[in-house]
């Protein structure tokens, strides 16, 4: 769903934006994860599909970062089934850093990925200027999703988690940090 920032207050309150035209199998629902069994069902979904497989990413790795108290995690889900999971860093010399946006082998391609990606996006534009992510070198495709989102290359960080593969860090801006004026709260630990 998407966020409204007000001058006092970033909230969620309107339903999440519709899928690309012409998929009619419903809007996601997007929420805070809020359950321990949530997270476990992200985790399970990250470790087993690209471009985590390829990084090595255990179970035990995902499920301590969809954990981590420091971080907002948010999932996409029709009904009981949780189609994929966003987790994003405002904290740090990165703030507004897109850590994690992971969609289902079988839910991909439907546009969840691209309303996660909006979602986050307003999220972070509500307490900074700049969105900033990493995409895997093999990833075209997630890199070709943020590319058309408006995203630009500004660094590559070479064998940074495997040998032979890039992360390339990426930036969608709205100014400069200078020039912001925080339009939410700052981020909360969510519980």
């Amino acid at each position: 769903m998407p966020l409204s920032c007000a001058k006092s207050s970033c909230t969620i309150d309107e339903p999440a934006e519709t899928l690309r035209a012409g998929i009619s199998m419903g809007t996601p629902d997007i929420q805070p994860i809020a359950a321990q069994g949530e997270a476990e069902t992200c985790a399970r979904m990250m470790c087993a599909s690209e471009p985590w497989l390829t990084l090595g990413r255990t179970y035990e790795a995902a499920l301590g970062t969809l954990t981590d108290h420091t971080k907002e995690v948010y999932r996409a889900s029709r009904g009981e089934e949780i189609l994929a999971f966003l987790i994003l860093d405002l904290n740090g010399p990165l703030k507004g850093y897109i850590q994690t946006l992971c969609v289902a082998e079988k839910s991909r391609g439907q546009g969840i990925g691209s309303a996660l990606l909006r979602f986050g996006e307003e999220r972070i534009f509500c307490v900074s200027p700049n969105v900033f992510m990493c995409v895997s070198s093999f990833n075209v495709g997630a890199k070709s999703l943020y590319l058309r989102s408006g995203y630009s290359i500004v660094g590559e960080l070479t064998d940074y988690i495997v040998a032979g593969h890039s992360e390339i860090l990426l930036r969608k801006t709205r100014g400069p940090l200078k020039e912001f004026v925080q339009q939410g709260p700052p981020p909360a630990p969510i519980k």
